[in-house]
């Protein structure tokens, strides 16, 4: 597997080059075969914080995972962590799929216990909440104001320039994304 490792307002040495790719080849056992398209690996310092951004795209499926925290090779290590979990968790839903349907899988079937757990977990998921409300029609700014006055991290209205249903929500660094139908 193929990574593009960059560092944002921090230079990646080669000690943080091979412990990333060490780290990472680990998620190889996971796979019948490589992926073919090529990952990309994001070091950096935001706020004070070691950050790791990992996206690998899959055929189907993109697998990414984020961590900070105030040591680089602690945050290196959490996101391999979170990749195996999606990794498990996305292995137990197509195989289940696929057993369904009699189809090959495009992971390694091993038997472990750490799928059968992930499996477990996976058929516990339920919706303990549901809301309903009218969405009145604004404009992105809009949206921002009434999502910083209600005190949430994300905001669903109807799009007045586009007439479809948009969210806007805050990001990580605290700028503002929009999510759009497409």
């Amino acid at each position: 597997m193929q990574f593009t490792i960059r560092g944002q307002q921090i230079d990646v040495t080669d000690a943080l080059r091979e412990y990333v790719d060490k780290k990472l080849s680990k998620l190889e056992k996971y796979f019948e075969a490589p992926p073919t398209s090529e990952g990309s690996v994001t070091l950096g310092v935001v706020r004070g914080l070691h950050m790791v951004e990992v996206t690998i795209p899959l055929a189907g499926v993109t697998l990414r995972a984020e961590d900070r925290s105030d040591d680089m090779y602690a945050s290196i290590d959490a996101v391999v962590d979170k990749l195996e979990r999606q990794i498990r968790k996305h292995k137990t839903k197509i195989n289940r799929k696929f057993r369904q349907e009699g189809l090959k899988t495009l992971f390694v079937d091993g038997a472990s216990t750490a799928v059968a757990v992930e499996e477990q977990d996976y058929d516990d998921l339920e919706v303990v909440r549901n809301k309903r409300f009218t969405m009145k029609p604004m404009d992105v700014e809009e949206a921002i104001l009434q999502m910083n006055m209600v005190g949430h991290n994300f905001f669903v209205f109807s799009n007045i320039d586009t007439s479809e249903v948009s969210v806007v929500y805050k990001r990580d660094d605290g700028k503002y994304g929009l999510i759009e139908q497409g």
